[in-house]
């Protein structure tokens, strides 16, 4: 059984609303995107299991900017403190801060087939959704600071509050202390100013609004990192105040593992990350879902854009496609041609009508008539060649030569000049190749791999290149022949 089928099989028996969110303080990255699809699994197993259930994202674009990060302008240091909602947007183009990070991402749940109700957490208090818990939650802050310090271990200065007023002065959560409450929130701030808000104008503190929003949107299963888990942390606070507070069940926690880049756990501010919308350009959908379908959440993931991606590409390509794996996998229409061999074909062609022609020639007929076979190949290009220009070693980049301009020795212009008469004599697919250059080779009494090597100086002038058989028929026949024979042009020895 599938680790979501698992869970949904404990689950069963009541409607479930599964939510997933995050702070949009930076570009939102594929570690980010493990919570979002282990919660679109979930709901997905529910549902085919003929459960009731519901999944939400929340964008919690109302915390404030914790420190001006490194990818931000000095501007910006004037902004700390303030909502996410309420700071220009970085480009100038979205209508703030938030939306600029996170239109990008929204955007990539769509072609990741991850369609959840979208709240934003300055709508829901805006809009009044958040008032009983607010005033639920101040009148009872003694008792919450009690609970936070005997989960956490930590006092709680004098004076705290579970709510962050915003001053209507300075713009700022951080800087302000409550000083009474009745039917509007006394305050103070830093910045010199005091006065009454309306409870919706501020917001929860972390470790409060989370169980807060348990009880407003009637969740009952969330995953959220390791770091929430901890003993004395988000959840354990949060599952006390929800009970002992708010009279709710905490959700049905799923905990997962980081996804590391490299060894490194991801930081957009650290700038070591890959955002979503980068990996969608590079590969497609299904892997990105199959990254997080194939490894249980309480399992660590390393990803590495290069080598582990490749791996990841051929592991899915080689699925069952009856497999639960691959149904929980699988977003749209792709076309079915390997990963490694569409960056071959892209290295080739020079526009895309010619894609459509190295590909013919390599052995894969796509009906040009029917456009959504055109747009999974066009489309499967795409992500090849931005595979190639970010993350390709340079030993699989290559370029076809204009000609030939390295000289050979006599074994290597006799296993050129025979190649050249098989390719005259029929036309071969790839396995004939791939099986002919060994053939030779073992004839002439040459190791293959020089023979190989020849082949790569023939085309590409280096010692090095892309599968042989794949390559040489996704080459123009007459120009593979030609090539060939241009090769035994002059005496010398390379």
């Amino acid at each position: 059984m599938h680790w979501a089928d698992a869970i949904a099989q404990e689950l069963a028996g009541k409607k479930h609303v599964i939510a997933t969110g995050i702070t949009p303080s930076g570009p939102i990255h594929i570690g980010n995107m493990r919570e979002v699809i282990t919660g679109d699994l979930i709901y997905r197993a529910i549902k085919d299991a003929g459960g009731d259930a519901t999944l939400v994202y929340i964008a919690d674009n109302l915390d404030p900017l914790r420190k001006r990060y490194p990818f931000l302008g000095k501007e910006y240091e004037k902004y700390v403190g303030m909502p996410l909602c309420d700071i220009p947007c970085p480009c100038g183009e979205c209508e703030n801060y938030a939306e600029h990070f996170l239109k990008p991402f929204l955007k990539s749940l769509e072609k990741l087939d991850i369609h959840p109700i979208i709240y934003r957490s300055d709508e829901l208090y805006t809009h009044g959704k958040f008032d009983e818990v607010i005033k639920i939650a101040i009148q009872s802050t003694e008792r919450i600071a009690k609970i936070l310090k005997e989960t956490s271990g930590r006092d709680v200065p004098e004076g705290w509050s579970p709510f962050m007023p915003k001053c209507p002065f300075c713009g700022k959560l951080t800087t302000t202390r409550v000083l009474d409450f009745s039917d509007m929130v006394e305050f103070e701030c830093e910045c010199g100013e005091e006065g009454k808000v309306g409870i919706r104008e501020g917001k929860l503190v972390w470790r409060v609004d989370w169980p807060a929003r348990w009880k407003v949107l009637n969740v009952t299963v969330e995953p959220f990192g390791k770091d929430h888990a901890a003993a004395g942390g988000s959840y354990d606070t949060g599952a006390r105040i929800s009970r002992e507070i708010y009279g709710y069940e905490p959700p049905h926690p799923v905990v997962y593992e980081w996804i590391t880049l490299k060894g490194k756990p991801m930081s957009s501010s650290k700038g070591v990350s890959v955002t979503v919308e980068d990996m969608l350009k590079v590969v497609p959908p299904d892997i990105l879902r199959y990254m997080i379908v194939r490894v249980k959440p309480e399992k660590h993931i390393d990803f590495d854009p290069q080598i582990t991606l490749l791996q990841l590409v051929d592991e899915f390509e080689e699925l069952d496609r009856g497999s639960r794996e691959y149904e929980l996998s699988h977003v749209e229409l792709q076309a079915d041609i390997p990963f490694r061999h569409m960056i071959t074909v892209v290295q080739i062609a020079k526009n895309d009508d010619q894609i459509f022609e190295v590909l013919e020639r390599s052995g894969y007929k796509v009906d040009r008539s029917d456009k959504r076979q055109v747009e999974a190949v066009l489309s499967l290009a795409s992500n090849a060649r931005e595979w190639v220009k970010m993350y390709a070693p340079e030993r699989m980049k290559f370029e076809v030569k204009e000609r030939v301009d390295v000289k050979f020795d006599e074994k290597e212009r006799e296993g050129l000049r025979r190649l050249a008469e098989l390719f005259e004599k029929r036309e071969m697919d790839a396995k004939e190749v791939h099986d002919s250059i060994y053939r030779v080779a073992n004839e002439i009494g040459m190791k293959p791999s020089k023979l190989f090597e020849a082949i790569y100086k023939v085309f590409l002038g280096k010692k090095y290149g892309p599968r042989a058989g794949w390559f040489l028929v996704s080459l123009p026949r007459n120009f593979v022949i030609q090539r060939l024979k241009e090769s035994q042009e002059g005496n010398n020895e390379s």
